[in-house]
């Protein structure tokens, strides 16, 4: 039984006249016939019959017409649904991020790419950099944005903008943001009155630092930048999340550093201030294995 017997079959049951269904399907008369006549051989049942020089469908046949309407709509179902997914508009995408691209960069690309494609299922996870360098090589995830070089290794070709960098063995990344280090202050500080502040002013604060193990490289670069500036920070608490830090320097525990752009706070409870040292940007990268061919990847990256 084949689907083109199907829907021949279908269409002489919907005109009740060989000649219209012909017709209709493009067919001579008697190729039609030979269909309807193999069809009924397959199924070992009469599905038409003459009654009266009437040409009726038999009882085997009002049963088969529903089933055959039904196998039909699924098949055109299952081909739609390839085609969709050969183009990405169907599928899963597992996206892995960093923090700090929570508050302007995850938004921003993950509205976009829902409006454009809606029924993609999304798996979104926050995850540190090696965690997702690890994952991506396993196969385990499909993309990330991550923070793939600590600012002081990015020099003038490394830190542009849509610049295409190698990542780890079997991996590409692409630089989509270049952000910078923020002070992090309680509201009632006496350097909020600065607009700028210099990582010295903060050599005598009590800190509120990333926890290492939350994120190695960002608490190390962070840690060198003090310490090159002349002060190891003195760290009282420490924080596994960018919105816990948040908090605690608004309790007033002590002062932070974090990446830009920042969460959105009271700014009675805490101001953000601008560094006024030369620090290098810090890039913010969208990575991905060039072995991986899912459509759904090829989408996602083109809004990225």
């Amino acid at each position: 039984m084949e689907l083109r017997q199907l829907r021949s079959f279908v269409v002489v049951a919907e005109e009740m006249n060989v000649g219209r269904a012909a017709t209709r399907l493009h067919l001579t008369q008697p190729s039609l016939s030979r269909q309807i006549a193999a069809l009924e051989r397959d199924l070992g049942v009469e599905l038409f019959a003459r009654v009266k020089k009437r040409f009726v469908m038999t009882a085997a046949g009002e049963t088969f017409l529903a089933e055959a309407q039904d196998l039909l709509r699924r098949s055109d179902e299952a081909v739609r649904a390839a085609q969709r997914t050969q183009r990405g508009e169907l599928g899963s995408l597992r996206l892995r991020f960093v923090q700090s691209a929570t508050f302007e960069p995850l938004p921003q690309i993950l509205g976009a790419f829902r409006q454009a494609y809606p029924e993609v299922v999304l798996d979104l996870e926050s995850m540190t950099t090696l965690r997702q360098t690890e994952a991506l090589r396993d196969g385990r995830i499909d993309v990330g944005l991550l923070r793939p070089t600590v600012p002081a290794s990015v020099g003038s070709a490394g830190g542009k903008s849509g610049t295409v960098v190698r990542l780890a063995p079997g991996l590409v990344s692409r630089v989509v943001a270049e952000d910078q280090l923020v002070a992090v202050l309680p509201a009632r500080h006496r350097l909020t009155r600065r607009k700028r502040i210099r990582l010295t002013d903060l050599a005598e604060e009590p800190f509120v630092f990333y926890s290492r193990p939350s994120g190695p490289a960002v608490h190390d670069t962070i840690l060198g930048f003090c310490r090159a500036a002349g002060f190891t920070p003195r760290i009282e608490q420490e924080a596994a999340d960018v919105q816990t830090i948040v908090s605690l320097v608004a309790a007033g525990l002590g002062v932070s550093l974090l990446i830009s752009p920042t969460p959105p706070s009271n700014p009675d409870s805490v101001v953000y201030r601008e560094l006024s040292d030369d620090l290098p940007p810090w890039p913010l990268s969208v990575a991905w294995s060039p072995d991986n061919r899912s459509p759904v990847l090829a989408r996602f990256l083109e809004i990225v």
